[in-house]
Order: structure tokens, then sequence, then C-alpha cells
């Protein structure tokens, strides 16, 4: 063959490979990467689910039941949110994200009821349904809140400490980031719950910015401050993590009551331990499963609950072991 006509020759073979290459090999860039649904290619919707943050088991088993509600659902969803509950600017640039990559619908948990209105009122104007769950916003724009009665669960909190302390004691409270709805639902349900009790006096209320860490050092300055302190009522995984680490540290096990929301596994060893005394739970879970499949109801042009209670339980050691307390406290699916 004449040397001339062998490099054009070579050039047409090589775009014949390429061109050869199957399609839908690519996968979007950016931390959000698709599950639920065997590929993305065979889905019928892209769905995005937001959390506070990334680094509690709370936010795991709220994957969980999104990715079961997704694989029933041909969807996939998109998981990604900000490392930490307190960054707020992350979460409204991951929103902003998604609306301009034009996914088919949101679910979210606000880090904050009214920074987060801006982001999601662009959703709405793309004509992106976004569903919120176990943390809202201030205002309608959203379909539907899925989340627990955060208020009814904080005063149960109040109850379980009035039952451990016999009805009088001196009672702290640690909180987790003001402006974040549950963190503010929390607050205002134990104080409504300490009003029906009124032997227990609130000394002291601190905020953890959902770090273990801070929440440690909380109870160790409210212990300090107040050394009467008899009960804590800890609002979050990570201030329960915390102040059961201070209460360790401070020799106080069994002595200082302690109440906390949720179920993280440390938090169930710390209860079976003795330095938790009992557990509010939430069933995160089935906020992620009715997250998406309320998502898919709306993209359907399906009917949507405007609030949706997925309930709250109170553990302890003494029931701890019950199948239907495992089954909450492990996300096991109902049924």
């Amino acid at each position: 063959m004449d040397a001339k006509l062998r490099l054009p020759l070579l050039v047409l073979l090589l775009i014949g490979i390429a061109g050869c290459s199957p399609t839908g090999s690519s996968t979007a860039e950016g931390p959000a990467k698709p599950s639920g649904a065997e590929s993305s290619g065979a889905a019928q919707y892209r769905i995005a689910v937001v959390p506070k943050g990334l680094g509690h088991d709370f936010w795991n088993k709220v994957k969980a039941g999104a990715e079961a509600a997704a694989r029933e659902n041909n969807a996939v969803i998109l998981w990604d949110g900000p490392a930490t509950e307190a960054d707020i600017d992350t979460q409204i640039s991951i929103i902003e994200g998604h609306v301009a990559d034009k996914v088919d619908a949101i679910v979210m948990a606000a880090c904050d009821a009214n920074a987060l209105i801006a982001p999601v009122q662009k959703a709405v104007d793309a004509g992106i349904p976004v569903i919120t769950i176990d943390s809202g916003l201030n205002g309608d724009l959203p379909l539907s809140l899925i989340a627990t009665d955060n208020e009814a669960g904080a005063a149960l909190a109040a109850d379980e400490l009035d039952r451990l302390l016999g009805g009088s004691g001196e009672v702290g409270l640690i909180s987790f980031l003001k402006g974040a709805k549950t963190s503010d639902l929390r607050e205002s349900g134990f104080l409504k719950g300490l009003a029906k009790h009124p032997g227990l006096k609130l000394v002291s209320t601190q905020y953890c910015n959902s770090q273990s860490d801070e929440a440690m050092n909380n109870v160790q300055d409210m212990l300090s401050a107040h050394p009467q302190v008899r009960g804590i009522f800890a609002s979050n995984e990570p201030a329960a993590i915390g102040a059961a680490r201070a209460l360790e540290l401070r020799g106080k096990t069994g002595e200082v009551k302690l109440v906390a929301f949720d179920a993280a596994p440390a938090e169930v060893e710390a209860l079976k331990k003795g330095v938790i005394q009992a557990l509010i739970v939430q069933d995160p879970y089935r906020m992620g499963f009715e997250g998406v499949l309320n998502a898919v109801r709306a993209l359907k042009k399906q009917p949507v609950e405007r609030r949706i209670d997925t309930g709250v339980t109170v553990v302890t050691a003494e029931n701890l072991n019950e199948p239907d307390i495992q089954k909450l406290v492990n996300a096991i699916p109902a049924g």
C-alpha cells in the first residue's frame, strides 16, 4: 500500500473504534453518586437526596430507606450533603447545583429553616418538586414534611427525666443548632414538657453544633457551673455521644440521668452500660423511604400528604431487646 494512504486509513480505523464504544459509560462529576436502581440509565427518575450532614448514623439510616424506595420505584438517588450540619452554605450550594443539573426531584433535610428558602424557591421555579424530611423550612414551598413530631418527642424526654428523678431536681439541656428546625422544636418541646413537671428546674442550656466533642465540653462546663444537676437531655446523636462521654469521664454514670434523642450504635451501647437511661428514638429509615416515595408520587402527579409523622418511641434497657424495638433501632423495614 502506498505510504501516503496508510496514515488516513489508520485515522479512519481509530475513529471507527472510538465510535463503537458503548454509550452511557461516563458518570456524573461531583460528589453525588447515583444509587437505587440497577443503573442510572435504566431509571425513570433522578432524585437528589440532601441530608443535613454525612457523618452520623442517623443519616446512614435515612440513606438506606431512600435507596430502598428508589429500587422499588425505578429511580436513582443522588446522595450528597455537607460534612457537618452547621455548614449551611455548602448545603445551599448543593441544592443550587442540583437545580442547575435539572434533577427530577429533591428530597432534603434543611440545615436552617430560613437560609434554605431561597435555593428551594429556585427549585420550585424550575418545576422541581421538593420534599422535606426530618427538618423543614419556614413557609410552604416544599410539598411535604416527613418527620418526627419533635416537640412531642422532646416532651417525652422531660417526662422520662421526671420519672427517673422522682419528680425533683436540677436539669440541663444539650441542644445542637439554633435556627435548625429540629433543634428549635426539640428545645421548645422540652420546655413545654418541663412546664408539666414543676419539680424539675432547667439551670443550663448549651449548644454543641452537632459535634460530639463540643457536647462533651458543654456537659463538663455544665457540671462545673451547676454541680447539683441530676439530669440531662441531649437532643440529638452527637449531643448524646458527647454527653455520655463527659459523664463517664466525670464518674457520674448513673448518678446524673441522661435521656437522649436517636439510637446510634454508640448510644445503644451507652444505654446497655447504664450511662444513658432512655432514648427517644425516631424512624430515619422511614423518613428516607417516604421522602423518595412521595417525590415519585409528585412526579406522577399523584396526591402528596403535607405532613407525615414518622413516629417516636421511648427505648430503655428494659424494652431494648423486644423484637419491634430491635427493628426500629437497627433500621429493619417493618413487615
